[in-house]
């Protein structure tokens, strides 16, 4: 048995650490980075080089693991998760990483080798990195042809299943495309507070704080950040002048178009983002009830607001299935921002790929469902309701949409155009817009994969 050391010695050591947790299943990509980074000093070059060891290995697991098999002949499986895992990070940096030289990556993987291994397993790990070396301008991956599924999922590391899905509804190049975005590092995207500055006036605050930022083009509200992920360090962010979030998410808000002195229901609102961004829109005036089944979030919809300045809110814990009835048919405006699968922001949480099966659509459809049927006896008639979720899934999209439309009298699509922006969109989402619906897409408009549907209650339901 090898003694794990209580503390990382290098940058690779660390990324192998993080790994084998994620490996057995102990822990979310997100969660073991950040908590490991912020446990020592480091610098912003090894901070920038775990971070990419740690995401491309995982995002690109399948890609890996299918190159390694090629060179050992034997499935991965059958060495231990360590040995697996050293693996992984050299071949990432003799494939992905053009910066790191392949003989450093080997001799730093044999070093680890013997550490988490024993002598044999290193030279294992040495001769198969050395025969990967060689080999490595020759891979050949299934013929695309042939074997579109397999292909497709080995050479951009995805799920089978989920690839068969997206071949049917996007094609060949579509789908590649989509699966190339998945596995580049998500774009930083952070919201103004409207409530204490202009967009304007963040982004000149943010070049005094050294930070290179551009508006965005969905919200008004919307600035993209350049060469910069430690975006919490910086003092405008603790002064709340602005919170991380994409810009698709920040349409939701716009589309639901709260008014100040209404009374909003946010149904699912840890951890409170989309929830301070209503309140912003609505001048901090009025009530917005923040409902949420998670009692640690509730905590972090409070930090949100008092960090932003936001007075307005009311952070509730309870299950949004059973809603409190003294509520029915008073609220103005309610965001349903479900629990989904997350199949369209797979490329800011690359080990949630490999965490879902096919099964995990449908339950999440009756979860869903579910929510809705709570949920919705609480508007109040004329009252609107938008649902949003980060999934790319039409189960958990539009059939739910449908589904509610036929299950809800009184309640009806209602045109999105007077809250997009005019200039972005392709002619078929303009369509589906003018429809109640939008689809977004990472691979198309450049945002986390979002869908946003407003409905509204008739005035005499």
């Amino acid at each position: 048995m090898v003694r794990r050391e209580s503390k990382a010695t290098g940058a690779r050591e660390t990324a192998l650490q993080i790994l084998h947790e994620i490996d057995q299943g102990e822990a979310y990509a997100n969660i073991a980075l950040k908590r490991l980074l912020d446990a020592r000093e480091w610098t912003k070059l090894d901070r920038a080089f775990i971070t990419e060891l740690i995401y491309g290995v995982v995002r690109n697991q399948k890609t890996l693991d299918w190159v390694l098999e090629q060179q050992t002949r034997r499935p991965l499986a059958k060495t231990t998760a360590w040995v697996r895992n050293i693996l992984r990070m050299a071949a990432y940096q003799i494939l992905f990483m053009d910066k790191v030289p392949p003989p450093a990556a080997t001799h730093q993987a044999v070093e680890l080798a013997k550490k988490y291994g024993h002598a044999g397993i290193a030279g294992f790990v040495n001769g198969v990195l050395r025969q990967l070396i060689r080999e490595r301008e020759k891979l050949e991956y299934p013929d695309l042809v042939r074997e579109p599924v397999r292909h497709i999922s080995i050479k951009y590391s995805h799920p089978d299943w989920l690839v068969e899905r997206w071949l049917k509804r996007y094609g060949t190049e579509g789908t590649i495309a989509l699966c190339q975005v998945d596995n580049q590092p998500a774009p930083v995207t952070i919201r103004t507070n409207t409530l204490k500055t202009s967009r304007d006036g963040l982004i000149e605050v943010l070049a005094g704080e050294g930070v290179k930022a551009e508006p965005g083009c969905l919200t008004t509200e919307s600035i993209r950040i350049n060469g910069l992920d430690h975006i919490d360090g910086l003092p405008s962010f603790a002064a709340g002048l602005f919170l991380v979030q994409d810009e698709a998410a920040q349409l939701v808000s716009h589309v639901l178009n709260p008014k100040p002195e209404q009374f909003v229901l946010d149904a699912c609102a840890a951890p409170g983002t989309k929830t301070t961004h209503l309140a912003q829109l609505m001048q901090n005036k009025g009530q917005i009830l923040a409902w949420d089944i998670h009692p640690h979030k509730i905590a972090l919809i409070e930090e949100n607001c008092r960090r932003l300045g936001i007075s307005i809110v009311t952070a509730k814990e309870g299950d949004a299935r059973r809603l409190p009835h003294d509520l029915l048919g008073k609220v103005d405006a309610m965001l349903l921002d479900a629990p989904c699968s997350g199949t369209g922001v797979l490329r800011r949480r690359p080990d949630s790929r490999w965490r879902k099966t096919p099964e995990t659509i449908f339950s999440l459809q009756k979860l869903q469902r579910e929510i809705m049927s709570g949920a919705l006896p609480l508007l109040k008639p004329g009252g609107v309701l938008v649902y949003s979720t980060c999934s790319i899934e039409a189960e958990e999209n539009l059939e739910n949409i449908r589904w509610a439309l036929q299950h809800f009298p009184g309640l009806e699509l209602d045109p999105l155009p007077p809250f997009l922006p005019e200039t972005i969109f392709r002619q078929e989402d303009l369509d589906t817009a003018a429809k109640g619906y939008l689809q977004l897409l990472p691979h198309i408009h450049g945002t986390d994969g979002f869908f946003i549907a407003r409905m509204q209650k008739s005035l005499t339901s």
